[in-house]
């Protein structure tokens, strides 16, 4: 603690993350104005950070060892490597389940369900289903949107709100589920339980969930009713799913929670003969390799992250910060504001979240902000922020199989549960109090003070 407080806080210390966000920005903007297809996904991001990395090792003071031990220590910190190993396991099980069939039937199950005539609803609904089973909504798009698509074609429906739908539905699956990369990195950052999260997650998330179904089943009608047709539903291989969700919630430890799933999924997958011991493996090292660059990520900017903090960076930010941040409320909109920036900048959700978790927790004990709350926060913009732009990998995947597609914003004008949430997260902030039991009297009358200075113009 006393090295900490003899930090001078120094801006000049950010220049390395600011080279690490400006070379991948600037590459992906690059790539895209040539017309490369998916351009801010070409370089990957490890590789921006090893830039920045770079630059931190020239123009931090001290010897090479203590920079190297300095950034070991951060590529180490207890956090990060769990959160990593959170990384594989969710992969492996994600990889086991898709391979077994599990998205396949989730998907049938849904089709199977919802009537052809409440389409755009239905595709919401399923995408946010299979998004929260497997934490990813870049797969439920890929797996859902060209189901959805067709019958929309069948039903004289607007193809783009459909598509928009099953961005948002797979935006708020990502948001809730229990094996997102971003709530992994959300809780893990913040220190807090991911059950907790969810908990106040879902308060924010569900009213727009519900607003936007009601909307799509009234204004989203089909003019005509397409066909019905027969989907097999193999209700067994969904099971994994609602176990990795109701042992999750029930507070079950994370890591027992991913690997029952794999070896459920693996053994479903081994008496359905979708796959061998061998290939059970196989898989699994799959899923593993599949995260191979977050897992990467995290730990380099882990790294980055501790060296500009270690020269001051960090605390230059919070001294900025706390001349315009007041008290709670503040400190949560100053939380939202960064990492939808920092999602703008990036168009990676995960990436946001780890880039500016640092900030956001020590404003976090700074002002009295719940860890659950700002994890909540943190995921919450990312994903609004993620499910409307259009150089995001969802909407980039989406729009690529619209062949009649003029312009990707004809898609994002659709997405209208990111919108809706956004609004939901932005009043909660406006309203949401506290429960001063939690607060230390000094956080107490920090935020009594700060609420004065809202409620007196």
């Amino acid at each position: 603690m006393e090295n900490q407080k003899k930090r001078e806080p120094k801006g000049s210390a950010l220049i390395p993350f600011i080279i690490f966000v400006g070379v991948y920005l600037g590459t992906g903007i690059a790539l895209d104005l040539q017309g490369v297809d998916s351009a801010f996904y070409q370089l990957p991001t490890p590789i921006a950070a090893f830039v920045g990395i770079i630059a931190a090792f020239i123009m931090f003071r001290g010897t090479l060892e203590e920079k190297l031990s300095t950034f070991m220590k951060g590529c180490g910190d207890e956090n990060i490597m769990t959160m990593c190993m959170i990384y594989l396991f969710a992969g492996a099980f994600t990889e086991v389940s898709k391979e077994m069939g599990g998205i396949d039937a989730a998907v049938n199950m849904g089709m199977s369900v919802i009537p052809p005539e409440f389409l755009a609803a239905g595709a919401f609904v399923i995408s946010a289903f299979i998004a929260v089973s497997t934490g990813t909504s870049v797969g439920t798009i890929v797996a859902v949107t060209p189901i959805t698509i067709g019958l929309a074609q069948a039903g004289g429906l607007n193809v783009y709100l459909v598509v928009g739908a099953t961005i948002g539905g797979a935006m708020f699956g990502d948001n809730l589920s229990m094996i997102s990369d971003t709530t992994i990195a959300a809780t893990r950052t913040q220190g807090c339980e991911m059950k907790d999260k969810f908990r106040a997650n879902f308060l924010i998330a569900l009213p727009p969930a519900v607003l936007t179904t009601v909307l799509l089943l009234i204004f989203a009608r089909p003019e005509t009713v397409p066909p019905v047709q027969e989907y097999p539903v193999d209700f067994i291989r969904i099971l994994p799913y609602l176990f990795v969700l109701i042992a999750a919630l029930a507070g079950m430890n994370v890591f027992a929670v991913l690997i029952g799933g794999i070896l459920f999924s693996g053994a479903i997958g081994l008496a359905y003969g979708s796959f061998g011991m061998l290939g059970l493996a196989q898989n699994i090292y799959n899923g593993f390799t599949g995260m191979f660059e977050i897992f990467l990520l995290s730990m380099v900017t882990g790294g980055l992250g501790t060296m500009v903090t270690e020269a001051g960076g960090l605390d230059w930010i919070l001294m900025k910060v706390s001349r315009v941040i007041r008290g709670r409320r503040s400190a949560e909109a100053g939380i939202s504001a960064m990492v939808a920036l920092t999602d703008f900048a990036t168009a990676n959700n995960t990436v946001a979240i780890i880039i500016s978790a640092p900030v956001a927790r020590d404003l976090s004990r700074k002002y009295g902000v719940d860890p659950k709350r700002s994890a909540s926060l943190l995921d919450i913009f990312s994903c609004v922020v993620q499910g409307i732009i259009p150089y995001g990998a969802q909407v980039l995947y989406a729009c690529a199989l619209l062949k009649d597609l003029r312009s990707p914003f004809q898609v994002v004008g659709c997405c209208w549960y990111s919108y809706l949430l956004m609004i939901s997260a932005i009043v909660s902030i406006l309203f949401f109090r506290a429960p001063k039991k939690d607060l230390t009297i000094e956080e107490r009358a920090r935020e009594e003070f700060a609420d004065d200075e809202i409620s007196d113009p």
